[in-house]
């Protein structure tokens, strides 16, 4: 944990030559948080291999407003480079931390860079993937108690997948202002930071949908729901009130929560569906 927060504070040192801001952001690297006004600064949490032999670098971020959400669109403001694995990264930016948002899968080969950029509040802000060991995960290898992370599917019979780079949906078009119907399935390994849930029964998947990319607002008919481990589904009904490019985000997380595992990625699942709306 030592050797990992010095590594985050030279992650704030790049970001302190980019924009040009004053030493005290390098003096208190979370920066100051408040209701309102303050900054989104990106996170680089890692990299994990997929069974294929690709690798997932976990990206997320820090919201320093408790209360303020900001929408920075993709473009010169917010984007990726190399430009090949730019536009899987949110617009939308709640309050407070959130670890492992999406992933960028590369060549298990790869070697080049990978940075996301982040301009608001007047300041650039960049953050670098690292390939060293050192930011090795165990997104798809659980904890030292056994937990892995949920998993999710498209449908009943799968394909599964786990890991904060999570499950790609097929994509969806849809209507502005019309209630459109999405589903996913989820399972899990019935351990969660080894408490149980209810009269001895493991604890469920929580899953929670969040908007994730697009220029407009999207309500859900539910926001979040509980499946038990042995698996099931949930259907929720999302609205959108502009037309364009958009992706929706669901996770999937055991009791173990989300900040709570932060630091190794593991327990949760992202799940991603990109939606055209006219």
């Amino acid at each position: 944990m030592r050797s990992r927060l010095l590594l985050v504070v030279g992650a704030v040192a790049v970001l302190m030559l980019v924009s040009g801001t004053a030493p005290v952001v390098a003096q208190t690297p979370l920066g100051y948080v408040a209701a309102r006004g303050q900054t989104v600064t990106p996170a680089f949490e890692g990299w994990y291999i997929n069974p294929d032999g690709t690798r997932t670098l976990s990206f997320g971020y820090y919201n320093r407003n408790r209360e303020e959400i900001l929408e920075i669109p993709l473009g010169s403001d917010n984007f990726i480079e190399p430009a090949q694995f730019d536009g899987v990264q949110p617009t939308r930016f709640d309050g407070n931390r959130h670890w492992g948002v999406f992933g960028i899968i590369i060549p298990g080969d790869y070697t080049g860079p990978v940075a996301w950029t982040l301009k608001n509040r007047g300041k650039t802000f960049m953050i670098p993937a690292n390939l060293k060991t050192d930011w090795a995960l165990d997104a798809l290898l659980g904890e030292a108690s056994g937990n892995m992370a949920p998993e999710l599917a498209p449908a009943e019979m799968g394909p599964w997948i786990a890991g904060p780079g999570g499950l790609k949906m097929d994509p969806v078009e849809t209507k502005a202002w019309t209630a459109t119907q999405f589903t996913v399935w989820a399972r899990d390994d019935g351990h969660g930071g080894g408490s149980a849930y209810g009269g001895g029964r493991t604890t469920p998947v929580t899953l929670t949908w969040f908007k994730h990319s697009g220029p407009g607002d999207v309500t859900f008919s539910e926001k979040s729901g509980r499946i038990d481990v042995e698996g099931g589904s949930m259907a929720t009904m999302a609205t959108f009130t502009e037309p364009g490019e958009y992706i929706i985000r669901v996770r999937a997380n055991d009791s173990s929560g989300v900040s709570g595992a932060g630091h190794s990625q593991c327990c949760w699942t992202n799940g991603f569906v990109r939606v055209t709306v006219n």
